[in-house]
């Protein structure tokens, strides 16, 4: 990979990390089942699968799980929506990849998607701990849209291992300061 497409890739990247520590702080009403935004105030009322839609949007989750999402300003069609990406992260971890959700949780009940997504720890760049702080609510109603969105395409790339280079491509992260 060029170094000029290194540091877009990372600009671009940061830019999306970023973008998800400003977004991601949701309350939601369980009375009324509307979500509010801390910003605005504004109510996203409807259903949990509705509720759900909005929360993959606002915390970002399309950002790295959706090939291409960024780069479209967020306009490609809900039918790409949470495939997973051929485009690694590299870093002192290994290399991961975003996993297609839409697969992961075709393969799980619902309470196993809540235990995990408020227990599990996931290599960078997965915020889990966002995941992890989210309402059981929000949890359950992220579920929900993806599986009415259904299964598709295929299962992300394995992990790579730190000492291996991976095949495909990748944004490569800095080690950690000293």
């Amino acid at each position: 990979m060029s170094n000029r497409i290194h540091k877009t890739c990372t600009a671009k990247l940061i830019d999306s990390i970023m973008l998800l520590a400003v977004c991601i702080p949701v309350t939601v009403s369980a009375a009324d089942n509307t979500v509010r935004t801390p910003a605005s105030g504004a109510k996203a009322k409807g259903s949990t699968i509705e509720r759900g839609r909005y929360l993959v949007q606002v915390a970002g989750c399309n950002d790295c799980h959706t090939a291409g999402y960024a780069q479209a300003e967020g306009k490609l069609p809900e039918k790409e929506w949470l495939l997973g990406d051929r485009l690694g992260f590299r870093g002192p971890w290994g290399t991961t990849y975003p996993a297609n959700l839409r697969l992961t949780m075709s393969n799980m009940s619902e309470s196993e998607w809540i235990k995990s997504a408020q227990t599990r720890k996931l290599r960078p760049p997965m915020p889990w701990f966002a995941l992890r702080d989210m309402d059981k609510e929000d949890v359950r109603a992220i579920y929900r849209y993806v599986r009415h969105l259904g299964p598709g395409g295929v299962p992300a790339p394995a992990f790579v291992p730190p000492n291996q280079t991976p095949s495909g491509p990748y944004v490569q992260f800095p080690g950690p300061p000293h």
